[in-house]
């Protein structure tokens, strides 16, 4: 019992251990590729049940409100809770059929009347490029835009040529999105399950964590998750919002402005506004790309109109809507949108912005205030 207590003690026991921690850090660091690889393609495997988890967690707040609002007088708990889950089913799928009702029509006429039209827009790009050339007294651009105007010429070519030659990337593609919709069905269907059996499963949860727990310890970490829990929901319920109150406002701009294609492109901006920082950007120049094909000042409209939009958006919109619990500095959330985009792909990307508050506060009010304890401690006792 003795030497058990000492043995930390001993100088070789700490050498041991850190230079275990340098072997296992360098092997690590060397193999990260094919660890990563490695969780990837257990990713791949387990991929509907996470998604499962994620689909039931986002449905979970509106079937809060089903249970706490609209049948808070039923008496019967449990029958209550699968009478909330069901409306909810409902009312998400309800919406998804009404929203592919509404846009699917007006996406295909616009898509379709955009390819259609693909020659007549590489047509007036090239009458500009050449009404440019021709204007151009000082001939400080006129190679510049003989060539831009030459290789105009060549567009349409490339684009048969492509879509003759990668046939089988087609396939290949048309495949692995028949792949992901059946996925998408298989974790939609585990999220009603996982929604139903929230109650049994979080119990099982929470039973588990007080057996291995101390007491004081379950009750941070139940503080911390509610904390984490709060951070989320808030910010995935009010993008949402903030998505769809852009993509409206810029369909009205465009539909008053009378431009073509105001419904593609409003969709467009409106699911880009999701994504941080970049998303608008994204946005902007898909829309401004489409346009300018089209007339050229429709395309600098759009671009003057996104800049007073996402101004507004930013200093007006999202300060309302967010308020001040997911301030978190610019630097912050840049990093956590090339981590987390690398690491999750778009899902990181959205979920960039909470995931940066959950680590900032994180950061202040746990690590940064157990090492101030600390050093007061350590002073105190001197």
């Amino acid at each position: 019992m003795k030497i058990g207590k000492n043995l930390p003690k001993k100088k070789w026991v700490s050498y041991t251990i850190a230079t275990c921690s340098a072997v296992i850090l360098y092997m690590i660091l060397s193999n990260f590729s094919s660890i990563t690889e490695g969780f990837g393609s257990l990713y791949g495997y387990i991929k509907p049940v996470v998604s499962g988890m994620i689909v039931a967690y986002i449905f979970n707040p509106l079937s809060k409100v089903f249970n706490d609002k609209v049948f808070r007088k039923m008496k019967n708990e449990s029958a209550k809770w699968k009478l909330s889950v069901c409306c909810t089913i409902i009312v998400i799928v309800l919406a998804v059929v009404l929203l592919f009702v509404a846009l699917i029509p007006q996406l295909a006429d616009s898509i379709s009347t955009f390819v259609s039209n693909v020659d007549g827009y590489v047509a007036t790009t090239q009458g500009v490029l050449r009404d440019l050339e021709k204007n151009d007294t000082t001939g400080l651009f006129s190679g510049e835009l003989g060539a831009l105007a030459s290789f105009t010429d060549k567009i349409l070519d490339k684009i048969g040529e492509y879509f003759s030659n990668n046939v089988g990337n087609v396939v290949t593609t048309s495949a692995s999105i028949g792949k992901s919709v059946f996925d998408a069905v298989i974790a939609f269907i585990l999220a009603i399950y996982l929604l139903l059996d929230k109650t049994r499963l979080k119990n099982g949860f929470a039973r588990f964590t007080r057996l291995i727990m101390k007491p004081e310890n379950h009750e941070n970490v139940a503080i911390f998750l509610d904390r984490c829990n709060s951070i989320i929901i808030r910010y995935i319920s009010f993008d949402i919002v903030e998505g769809i109150i852009v993509g409206a406002v810029n369909l009205i701009f465009m539909l008053i402005a009378g431009m073509p294609y105001s419904v593609l492109i409003s969709v467009i901006v409106g699911v880009t506004n999701l994504a941080p920082t970049f998303g608008p950007i994204v946005g902007c120049v898909i829309g401004a790309f489409i346009l300018v094909l089209v007339n050229p000042w429709y395309a600098v409209a759009f671009i003057a109109f996104t800049i007073v939009l996402q101004t507004i958006d930013g200093y007006i919109l999202k300060p309302r809507l967010f308020g001040e619990s997911l301030g978190v500095s610019p630097l912050m959330i840049l990093i956590a949108i090339v981590v987390g985009g690398r690491l999750f792909g778009v899902v990181g990307i959205l979920l960039a912005i909470p995931f940066a508050a959950i680590i900032d506060f994180v950061w202040r009010d746990y690590v940064l205030k157990k090492l101030e304890e600390r050093h007061a401690k350590v002073y105190h006792n001197k």
